[in-house]
């Protein structure tokens, strides 16, 4: 008798055919609305941003923090600030621009400087602001350098391979970076979309594996889920499983041994994303030192299943 189906979050109710539960890039297929300007949290913002945007918003803050002041020191007068190039109205801006950029990073060349309480007064004000935000900033680089993140490669594709005698369903997974991963753990589930008396529902199993865990990750593993009578896969066909638009969510946990912290990867398949009759080609090798060598490019790289042997 097959598992009962539970919840895992994502709701049993069927609300249209979805392209996938979870995306390629492992987040979930799920976009927010009605979200209001305080639902927004700058550090969450900033530490999951990508590299590009991270750093054009660091450079377009600076910007525009000193553009804000350089109009400050303009309004109090240009002349207070001793050693500005006053003579024209770029040479003007800029003498300010370029004292407040001083000011906020606190260099202090000494070649412009203020004269005056309202000058002294903003100065010193900017000077503030200026070690409160590169506090932040440095903060924020720290706080994305040190998080730790498994970068995970998964094969493109799962096989349906000849296992004892049957078959299995297979991935595989291998660490792209070179820090060490222990105490892996894999959870498989499989949805698919199946009629009730409600109409349509989505239907969650899990899928029992051969090996839920293994130790270290050094090189590629191949997570193998026995098609046996127990399976929710028993007899099923490619056909029935695009019909109820199946898809395999994968959850991935590793300890990694550089940040000492858990890490999580989730990924998943979608029925077209399945081989049937093939296997995986063996991914690394002994060199002639007798070094084992993994070759990250051949991890999807299948041929077809040999059929076992009959008597």
């Amino acid at each position: 008798m097959d598992k009962p189906s539970f919840d895992p979050g994502f709701t049993e109710k069927y609300r249209g055919d979805l392209h996938r539960i979870i995306n390629p890039d492992g987040q979930f297929n799920v976009r927010r609305r009605g979200a209001t300007w305080r639902d927004v949290h700058p550090y969450l913002f900033m530490i999951n941003a990508s590299w590009p945007v991270f750093l054009a918003m660091i450079f377009a803050g600076f910007v525009i923090a000193n553009l804000v002041f350089a109009f400050v020191y303009l309004g109090i007068g240009v002349e207070h600030l001793q050693g500005a190039d006053t003579t024209t109205p770029l040479g003007r801006f800029l003498g300010a621009f370029f004292f407040s950029a001083q000011t906020f990073t606190t260099v202090g060349y000494g070649r412009i400087s203020p004269e005056g309480v309202p000058a002294n007064l903003v100065a010193a004000f900017q000077a503030l602001l200026g070690l409160m935000a590169f506090a932040i900033g440095t903060g924020l680089l720290f706080g994305r350098f040190s998080r730790p993140a498994a970068r995970l490669a998964f094969s493109r594709q799962m096989v349906v391979a000849p296992y004892q005698g049957g078959a299995s369903l297979q991935f595989r997974v291998a660490n792209r970076r070179s820090n060490n991963l222990m105490e892996i753990e894999a959870q498989v589930l499989l949805m698919t979309v199946e009629p009730s008396d409600h109409g349509l529902l989505r239907k969650y199993k899990p899928l029992t594996l051969e090996r839920a865990s293994i130790q270290f990750l050094p090189l590629t593993w191949t997570v193998v889920h026995p098609i046996n009578e127990a399976s929710p896969l028993w007899d099923k066909t490619a056909d029935q499983l695009a019909r109820q638009q199946a898809e395999f969510l994968i959850l991935i946990k590793a300890f990694d041994d550089t940040f000492f912290q858990t890490v999580h990867v989730r990924h998943s398949y979608r029925y077209e994303e399945v081989a049937w009759g093939a296997r995986f080609v063996p991914a690394f090798e002994a060199d002639a030192r007798g070094e084992m060598v993994l070759d990250l490019k051949r991890l999807s790289e299948i041929a077809p299943a040999q059929k076992p042997d009959t008597p």
